[in-house]
């Protein structure tokens, strides 16, 4: 109580002061002082504690008024020295508005890059400057920020073309930059600095004070209070539910209030969670620490005065004021930005700006992001204040990064992140490069804090401790950093920037000495290894080093002089790093083919080998550049190349490239998988540009500065091959029967890796450099073979591609050439497919392909030369030439050792008598073979005469072996092999290379004999050899042709010939077919050319037939009989608000809830769903059985929920896995007695008034006697033929009635929400409405596809209906019979006044689909008991044609007013029904009164009636159609005009419906004058209730925006409802009604039927009836929802321009709305299939049965 007394004087005393208190008075007193600091703080140090921190819970409306009044007004007068509200508003007027946006973003806003003319990806615009810029004509990518960071609108560095958008389009009048300070004068600049100076001081002070108890000097408080706070602080390492769990003990609050608790320390950082005297928070920071200390570190808990925190939340509001006042002059931001960064008396580092950044990991996560945004919106914003803060961001970089890497929170609330917006500036960046040595400062700090090293000095990551995990993954944004400042390449260079980053290179070549030969293996023999040694840090550091290294190249690629000086470094670094290599190698002569070579011995497989070999790489990349800018060229007295020693490069590349086809060879299984993946790594397109791309290169240049038969000599001995091809007997094949089996694979698969080695050295010249091409052949090389492999989307192109520091594959630009695109249809997505003409560059062997790519590829290819007819042969590409540096390379082809190995694998092949070659090595043989002689082909091409040749392939290959052995030549063994039996694959191949061989002879005879004879001749000879080819060909598909089409003709003369000879038989089954179709009309009792008609007593009756079905489970044949086994269809009940037009209703009281009538704005409604399988009712039994014993062993297993729950009824159906939770019975259809008596309207309406009241009677006499007065009645005459008591015999087996309850009990259960009641009065009402329901609904889903009323529903919905239908007609034998009539007495009065019903509906809140399926269903109870022999059908039409009238009534009371259109010219006949309609609304304007409008047009009235009745019209035609089994009449099986008439004669109706009333008038008066009076009339009409008009149209989902940027923007303004403004993590838009939810949050769980629930779940039940679709904004992603266990992720409706989805939008490019898949959507969800399809989607993905649904 004393707590809240305090509370209440406070303000009283508040007020005192606030009357005495005068803004102005204030003001002009601190305009007299000298020291105004001192009078500021003085006042500050008085006021604050009284305004801010007064209770436990804060009050900031109350407490910002009070600031705004007594704090920030006197430092605004102070400011303009005049009123601030005028004061303030000249400013802005005089201010030139910034040409910068600076538009700071929220947390998921849409960000938008031009990926055309952005400087960077980090580049970004706003939507607003988007929208108005010229970059959304272009190619863009759109993100969702994670907060922080700004728009970069009018920043003309970060874009090469378009930095203005229309807002922000500068002036040409104020070109002249000048001073923004010149508009002020002196004294308010001078005051403004020094209320600046004050404010900005005062609040650097509190935020970096880290006293809990005392306050700085001249902040004390003039009285001093014992009030405390217990202040809980944010980290990173405590999760919610242990922070929830430790608020609960420690200041026992409801589970509630620890949640909020939690949800605030994690927005804002931190939160007082109790208030109080010192002993009393102590107490609870102890318990806190004490709970949280066990796992890790306790959480971080502070006991502080409250005068701090008044303090430190006034701070913050006064860095608020600062950033807010700035923004209405560029003049006051230029003041702040000079007052943060004025240096101290302490000299460096002293600036208030430099304080603040230093002590940035000591403040909590508000205070930082409050004065980030300070930062953001002064020193940012102004580019001369930019430079300066980016000089000290620079000189502090090392110690705020140290700071950063024992600091617990995120970076993106570190002050670290603010890199992002100085260092992609490139003037900036190149400044601090030139200035503060940036390069070399950041790749030091980087260095520095690796520091597990071996002792080469190499990384060592062996088994990282979580905290040294944390720390390097902190140290990997020093990467992005550096990053950044290389981003932009210079475009002149000077010698400071020169001079500065060759020293940053030298930094940065330390660290790469440091990676050279880390992480080392050695192959193990013998056993497994034990533990799988550390990889992944390694590769994570190669990774993110990767785009560091390549625009370090890039950088000297720009300048000759730093290219060569790079050069020089880098391979002084080598050579220091091969000096601690040579561990006692020995060295070793190898000779072969006459030639010998001087090498070290080493063994891949025996000795250490390491994949990371950057400073090689590195070398590499530069040697490329020498050639591509041709400095090697140019000055080659600068460059060192005479000092190369071409084996020590190319040695530990190739040691690489050897452990690889090792690995291949399954040498190293037992180093286990960090091997395999350090292999994939390598090769893997996220790596490889600067590994394997790296090491091949090395190796070209290596050999293109050898003898090529020595670097062939060193590969084969580093293969560990040399001694098979060495011995002189190669050829006879070295004796290795006896050798192990393995052995011999390993070596075959070497050999083939070797060939293919040789191949890639030779025939890799794509890059720039090597050989003579462009940019972007490589990457059109790249595309066109991943394309070989098979046609793939462009998402599966990008990955497929290395991409560049920007993001960039560079795909764009070259795709159209190489590919065409494909649109995809509703599912799938859009594929590009190679152009034809691009195939013949196809290299089966080409570096990329991993093997299972290149089996498919070639396969593919393959395919597609025998689609067209060509030889399946792949020969080689022609291939570009080589550029000068590397142009030695072409000789490897031909040197002697080549051809020794390609004449010993054929010689092999020629005898094949053991497995000592592969086929696949004599593939890379003949594709070497083929290499070459293209390649002479191509240099005999572009010679000129006088040039002699020297690539002379043909020669050689045809030359025989020495004398001793007289080895065959390689050409005379392939001419042995060209007809080899077991090569058949490869003869296209040899016959390619032979007709290649004969082709360059005669080239060479033609140039030798003479050079003037023209090249035509062999080229004719090879093109008639072509065609003969062909044309054999031609004619051997022409006579397959005429074969088959003989072979078809005779097959289709036999069939002919069978059927005219078992004539009877066929005739006899489509007799059959027909009948089963029920569409032979000849058998119905009235002539058969007598309309069709499926109600009434001239309804056609179908001929009796046995209807026999196959139960699934036991595959038994059944007829379904009243008094058979019982058959069953497989049901899904559910509820439903799909065809709702009326949300707002809330939702029922399931036990007092009286469901006999549906109102029209059908809120709620259940639908029944089958998959139309048939299984006996005890095989169903026993199989449901045996799901619950399984289900509950489960659970004893594991607790995860399945995708059905058996609980609630739930199980698959056993043959097609759909959701299903009961069974409808087969019934037989009823037999209408056809008697004679045939009552007309009037007699009815007698009889049965006489029946309802014998009834009445009746069932009064059952019920116990009530003490009141019974009121003595006259005994009404009951009619002799009724007789109440008589209770009909059931027609029913006992396995029947069963599940005729089971489904009544299960439709009652689902629809009502209720505990199962067999003995329940609403379980028959409940059937029949959910038969009308389904009813309905179909018949809406067939208007919404534009299908034909009859014939075009699947079958399973066929049987659906026909069994709820006679269901409906049999369940009233299961309930008790008196509750039927009960039912059928309260429906008739709806429609006939009965005085001893009370309280019967308006007939304005009675849907009459509903109410003629009810009546018609329950008549059967009453029927039952009449022996007139009344005929049942003459009832139906009567009740029939009484609810017509009914909703013909209903249509008119609600048509709206009439439409102004143009009066159509009616017919004859229709003329009648208007001046019917006319009548019948002029009867009901005297019963109603005013309440309706007057219409004059009789056509507007008809045309209402006729639109809105045809919905009920055919629905009731499907209710009659299933429940009598009247075929329907073929006009209504398609969309064919005229259908109203023959609608209405299936219903036996007149076509002119007012004739039901007007030929009935004087029977229908008084019912109609009944029906207008009742109260509920007036009312509805009036507004009072839901006024449904008709038709009713189909609901939809709701609209979406074509661009998916809209949504996300509209996403990013939704705030979270509960948590007070803040941004909602997930947003989430229900697609059904369009309300945005706050998903998958603490702070939006609400309880629902005792459980926790996320917000789109409680909405499902609001909204859905337990069913929802959303759309998860952020991740681009639909959410489907059934109840609180079942949910699955859909595709989204949106698509890029490739016809894919983005979901998670990780790609990031431009999204538009796809109308047929949404449509898709819709129609799942109108069919009530949402469930179905979370069923299956849980069914395939068990990932999915795991997620907590409910909390989303």
């Amino acid at each position: 109580m004393a707590a809240a007394e305090s509370d209440r004087e406070v303000p009283s005393a508040l007020c005192t002061e606030f009357l005495n208190f005068s803004v102005k008075d204030t003001a002009s007193k601190w305009l007299q002082v000298t020291d105004l600091y001192k009078e500021v703080y003085h006042h500050l140090a008085r006021y604050v504690p009284k305004i801010y921190c007064l209770g436990p819970n804060l009050n900031p409306q109350s407490e910002d008024l009070l600031a705004q009044m007594l704090l920030q007004a006197p430092l605004e007068w102070y400011l303009c020295g005049e009123d601030p509200s005028t004061g303030l508003a000249k400013l802005e007027q005089n201010n030139q508005p910034s040409q910068l946006c600076g538009h700071v973003f929220k947390v998921g806003e849409p960000t938008y890059s031009c990926r055309e003319c952005a400087a960077d990806p980090t580049c970004v615009l706003c939507m607003q400057c988007f929208l108005g810029s010229v970059h959304k004509e272009h190619r863009y990518r759109m993100t969702t920020s994670g907060g922080g960071g700004f728009c970069d609108c009018g920043d003309t560095e970060a874009w090469k073309k378009g930095p203005y958008c229309q807002k922000h389009e500068p002036n040409i009048s104020d070109s002249c930059q000048e001073d923004p300070l010149a508009h002020l004068s002196t004294d308010m600049i001078a005051r403004c600095y020094n209320v600046f100076s004050v404010v900005l001081k005062y609040a650097v002070d509190m935020l970096t004070w880290d006293k809990e108890d005392e306050l700085p000097l001249g902040l004390e408080p003039p009285d001093r209070s014992d009030t405390y706070y217990c202040m809980l602080f944010n980290d990173e390492v405590h999760t919610y539910e242990q922070v929830i769990y430790t608020l609960q003990k420690a200041v026992n609050c409801t589970q509630k209030e620890a949640v909020s608790f939690a949800t605030t320390v994690d927005r804002d950082g931190r939160k007082s969670v109790r208030f109080g005297d010192f002993a009393f928070c102590e107490l609870a920071k102890s318990v806190i620490v004490r709970n949280t200390s066990r796992q890790s570190k306790p959480l971080r808990v502070q006991v502080m005065h409250s005068s701090v925190v008044a303090h430190q939340c006034f701070a913050l509001k006064a860095l608020h004021w600062l950033g807010h006042v700035i923004g209405y002059s560029d003049a006051l931001r230029r003041i702040l930005c000079q007052v943060g960064l004025e240096r101290g008396p302490e000299g460096e580092n002293s600036s208030l700006v430099d304080t603040l950044m230093l002590c940035d990991s000591k403040m909590w996560k508000g205070a930082r992001n409050v004065y980030h945004q300070l930062f953001m919106s002064s020193l940012l914003m102004d580019l001369k204040y930019k430079k300066l803060f980016a000089i000290q961001f620079a000189k502090n970089y090392r110690r705020l990064q140290t700071d950063f890497m024992e600091d617990d929170h995120e970076r993106v609330v570190s002050v670290t992140s603010l890199s992002v917006q100085l260092f992609t500036v490139p003037t900036m960046a190149r400044m601090l490069i030139t200035e503060e040595n940036l390069m070399t400062t950041i790749i030091r700090t980087f260095v520095d804090h690796l520091r597990h090293r071996d002792l080469q000095g190499r990384f060592q990551f062996e088994r990282y401790t979580a905290q040294q995990a944390f720390k390097f993954r902190r140290v990997q944004s020093l990467i992005g950093d550096l990053k950044y400042v290389l981003i932009s390449r210079p475009t002149e260079w000077s010698d400071q920037l020169r001079e500065k980053f060759l020293e940053g290179l030298d930094t940065f070549l330390e660290l790469l000495k440091c990676m050279q030969g880390m992480d080392p293996v050695v192959r193990q023999v013998g056993q497994h290894i034990e533990m799988e040694p550390e990889w992944e840090a390694a590769f994570t550091l190669q990774m993110k080093l990767t785009h560091i290294i390549s625009m370090i190249q890039e950088w000297c690629a720009t300048d000759e002089r730093v290219l060569i000086e790079a050069y020089k470094k880098c391979l002084t670094a080598l050579t220091h790093c091969h000096s601690g290599f040579a561990d006692g190698e020995q060295p070793i002569t190898l000779s072969m083919c006459g030639h010998s070579v001087d090498t070290i011995r080493y063994c891949v497989s025996q000795e250490k080998v390491s994949i990371h070999l950057p400073v090689s790489r590195l070398l590499a990349g530069l040697h490329v550049l020498l050639s591509k800018m041709e400095v090697a060229y140019r000055f080659p007295e600068q460059l060192p190349l005479s000092e190369l020693s071409p084996p020590m490069l190319i040695e530990h590349p190739l040691r690489c490239l050897v452990l690889c086809a090792q690995v291949h060879a399954g040498m190293w299984r037992r180093n286990g998988f960090s091997l395999v993946n350090q292999i994939y790594y390598y090769h893997n397109v996220k790596c490889r540009v600067e590994m394997f791309d790296k090491d091949l290169i090395m190796l070209q240049a290596g050999a293109s500065m050898m003898d090529p038969n020595h670097f062939l000599i060193i590969v084969l001995s580093r293969f560990e091959l040399y001694h098979i091809f060495s011995s002189a007997d190669c050829r006879k094949r070295y004796n290795r029967e006896n050798a192990n089996k393995d052995v011999v694979q390993q070596n075959n698969t070497l050999t083939e890796e070797m060939l293919h080695l040789i191949m890639m050295v030779v025939g890799e010249r794509f890059e720039a450099g090597i050989g003579q091409v462009e940019g972007c052949d490589e990457i059109k090389r790249e595309i066109l073979h991943q394309l070989c492999i098979r046609p793939m989307a462009h998402s599966e192109l990008v990955k497929a591609l290395p991409e560049n520091e920007n993001k960039e594959t560079g795909m764009e630009r070259v795709i159209d050439c190489v590919a065409s695109f494909k649109k995809p249809g509703v599912t799938g997505r859009g594929l590009y497919e190679l152009r034809p003409e691009c195939a013949k560059q196809f290299n089966l062997y080409f570096h990329h392909y991993s093997r299972a790519d290149q089996s498919k590829a070639e396969e593919a290819q393959r395919k597609l030369k025998r689609q067209n007819g060509e030889d399946t042969a792949l020969p080689p590409p022609v291939l570009p030439p080589f550029c000068p540096l590397f142009a030695s390379l072409v000789n490897i082809l031909q040197c002697d050792v080549l051809l020794g190995m390609l004449g010993a694998v054929l010689q092999w092949a020629v005898e094949p008598s053991a497995g000592h070659w592969s086929e696949s090595m004599l593939q890379r043989v003949l594709h070497l073979i083929g290499m070459a002689l293209l390649e002479e082909q191509q240099q005999l091409e572009n010679s000129s005469e006088d040039n002699d040749v020297y690539f002379n392939f043909t020669l050689k290959m045809s030359r025989p072996g020495e004398a001793p052995s007289n080895t065959a030549s390689v050409l005379a063994l392939l001419e042995n092999l060209q007809n080899a039996p077991h090569l058949e694959v490869h003869e296209g191949m040899i016959r390619w290379l032979l007709k290649t061989v004969a082709g360059i002879k005669t080239m060479r005879e033609r140039s030798a004999s003479t050079s003037t004879v023209t090249t035509s001749g062999s080229r004719g000879q090879e093109e008639t050899a072509c065609d003969k080819d062909k044309a054999e060909r031609k004619r051997k598909a022409e006579m397959a042709r005429l074969r088959r089409e003989k072979v078809m003709a005779q097959m289709s003369e036999m069939q002919r010939h069978f059927i005219n000879e078992n004539k009877e038989l066929f005739q006899q089954s489509l007799e059959e077919l027909d009948a089963s179709t029920s569409t032979s009309l000849e058998h119905s009792p009235a002539s058969s050319d007598a309309a069709l008609a499926c109600v009434g007593p001239r309804r056609s009756r179908p001929r009796e037939k046995r209807q026999v079905v196959t139960c699934i489970l036991c595959q038994e044949e059944q007829e379904i009989r009243a008094d058979g086994k019982a058959m069953v269809l497989a049901a899904f009940v559910q509820r439903s608000t799909v065809m709702s037009k009326n949300r707002t209703r809330p939702p029922h009281d399931p036990k007092r809830y009286d469901p006999l009538f549906m109102h029209p704005d059908l809120s709620f409604g259940t639908h029944t769903g089958s998959c139309g399988h048939i299984m006996h009712s005890h095989c169903w039994q026993r199989y449901f059985e045996a799901v619950q014993a399984k289900e509950q062993r489960r659970q004893q297993r594991l607790r995860v929920h399945t995708s059905y729950d058996v609980g609630n009824g739930e199980f698959l159906c056993p043959l097609c896995e759909c959701l299903s939770n009961t069974v409808i019975p087969l019934l037989p259809r009823t037999m209408g007695s056809s008697s004679c008596e045939q009552p007309g309207l009037g007699q009815w309406l007698k009889t049965s008034g006489q029946q309802i009241k014998a009834m009445h009677s009746a069932h009064r006499k059952l019920q116990p006697v009530s003490t009141v007065e019974e009121t003595v009645e006259e005994e009404c005459p009951v009619p002799e033929v009724f007789t109440v008591d008589y209770i009909p015999t059931n027609p029913y087996s006992s396995t029947i009635k069963e599940m005729l309850a089971t489904f009544g009990t299960a439709t009652y259960k689902v629809g009502l929400k209720v505990h199962p009641n067999e003995q329940d009065p609403r379980i028959p009402i409940m059937c029949w409405s959910s038969c009308a329901y389904t009813i309905q609904s179909i018949e809406r889903l067939l208007v919404d596809e534009k299908k034909p009323l009859f014939g075009s529903l699947p079958c399973r919905q066929d049987d659906c209906l026909s069994s709820l239908a006679r269901f409906g007609s049999a369940c009233w034998t299961a309930a008790c019979q008196p509750t039927v009539q009960g039912h059928f007495i309260r429906l008739l009065a709806a429609l006939i006044p009965d005085p001893q019903v009370e309280a019967s509906p308006c007939i304005l809140d009675v849907d009459m689909l509903h109410l003629l399926v009810s009546v018609v269903l329950s008549y059967g109870s009453v029927h039952s008991q009449d022996s007139s022999g009344l005929s049942v059908d003459a009832v139906q039409l009567h009740l029939f044609h009484l609810i017509t009238v009914a909703h013909m009534v209903q249509i008119l009371l609600t048509s709206g007013p009439e439409e102004v259109t143009m009066e159509q010219e009616s017919g004859e006949a229709e003329r009648g029904e208007e001046e019917g309609a006319c009548r019948l609304y002029n009867t009901l304007r005297t019963h109603v009164g005013s309440s309706l409008p007057e219409v004059g047009s009789g056509w507007h009235l008809w045309r209402c009636v006729k639109t809105g009745i045809l919905p009920y019209l055919r629905g009731a035609a499907l209710f009659f159609h299933h429940l009598h089994g009247v075929p329907a009449p073929p006009e209504l099986h398609a969309l064919c005009p005229g259908q109203w008439e023959v609608l209405c004669g299936y219903l036996s109706l007149p076509s002119n419906l007012l004739q039901l009333f007007h030929g009935q008038q004087e029977l229908l008066e008084p019912l109609l004058h009944g029906w207008c009076t009742h109260p509920g009339i007036q009312q509805t009409l009036q507004g009072g209730g839901v006024l449904v008009s008709f038709p009713r149209e189909s609901n939809s989902l709701i609209d979406l925006p074509d661009d998916y940027s809209a949504l996300i923007n509209q996403a990013s303004s939704f705030t979270c409802p509960k948590s007070g403004g803040d941004k909602s993590r997930a947003p989430t838009l229900c697609l059904v009604c369009g309300s945005m939810l706050c998903s998958q949050s603490y702070c939006c769980q609400t309880e629902l039927e005792g459980e926790d629930v996320g917000a789109c779940t409680a909405h499902t039940f609001a909204c859905g009836a337990g069913v929802g679709i959303f759309l998860r904004v952020r991740e681009s992603q639909v959410l489907f929802l059934a109840g609180k266990t079942k949910g699955c992720f859909y595709a989204p409706p949106y698509l890029d321009d490739y016809g894919e989805t983005d979901q998670g939008l990780r790609r990031g490019n431009p999204l538009h709305l796809c109308h047929e898949r949404y449509r898709k959507i819709q129609k799942l969800w109108r069919q009530h299939s949402i469930t179905e399809e979370i069923g299956h989607a849980q069914e395939a993905n068990q990932t999915l049965v795991g997620i907590d649904w409910q909390h989303l």
